[in-house]
């Protein structure tokens, strides 16, 4: 079987190569790239980031990459945001006055209310993925197949989305105050930590999301249905 490509966005903040190389252990084609073809042509897209919001976003929509990142999500290409990444996700950020973002979820990014403790938060910290119901065990969506609960991720951040729709919350962490650690809807997924830094759990999620882009290059469709939950969702 041809292995997926996914194109890591380059937008000139982040740990790109250790995300390329990371990726290609899990067994994907990882093309690090801001070349608009290759990522409209790639069988997924990678989000990585660390940094500011506001200079981020900057950087994005000067070289026209938020419109290519935002078409191909509309047109079912499984998105993955890390770190950073994640949060340009949503529609807006606090962070330096402010700013937008891509709007693929719904929600707004605000500083980690974390009284008495060090920011940014570095380190492991406890996954818990959410209920799937009253009384149920907890389920990983898709992105965490084969995951254990709690699932140990490293983190390194000062701030936190906040999803307005709680269906986009799939698993959280604590530091100070809850925090979404893992969200997601449809073919746009991110996780507040770095899997590329976490071991053998963040490479088994990193693989999850190969897992879908294989299988929407194989013609077999995005597993979490559907497109991505605009923010009017």
């Amino acid at each position: 079987m041809t292995p997926p490509t996914i194109a890591i966005v380059d937008y000139g903040m982040g740990n790109r190569r250790s995300v390329e190389k990371a990726l290609a252990r899990v067994g994907a084609d990882a093309v690090i790239t801001d070349d608009h073809a290759k990522l409209r042509s790639a069988d997924g897209l990678l989000l990585p980031g660390v940094g500011a919001f506001p200079a981020a976003m900057a950087v994005i929509g000067q070289r026209g990459l938020d419109r290519v990142i935002t078409d191909c999500a509309a047109a079912g290409t499984p998105v993955f945001g890390s770190c950073l990444g994640m949060q340009l996700l949503f529609e807006r950020s606090e962070e330096h006055g402010g700013s937008e973002g891509l709007g693929l979820l719904a929600g707004t990014v605000t500083r980690l209310r974390a009284p008495g403790l060090k920011l940014p938060h570095i380190g492991w910290s406890a996954v818990h993925w959410r209920m799937a119901g009253p009384g149920a065990t907890p389920v990983p969506a898709a992105l965490g197949a084969g995951l254990p609960d709690p699932t140990f991720l490293y983190h390194v951040h000062s701030f936190v989305a906040w999803p307005t729709d709680e269906e986009l919350l799939l698993a959280v962490a604590n530091y100070g105050e809850p925090f979404a650690a893992v969200v997601g809807k449809g073919n746009v997924w991110g996780t507040q930590s770095h899997p590329e830094k976490s071991s053998t759990q963040g490479l088994r999620l990193l693989a999850s999301f190969v897992a879908m882009c294989s299988d929407r290059a194989q013609g077999g469709g995005t597993p979490g249905g559907g497109t991505h939950a605009a923010a009017a969702a």
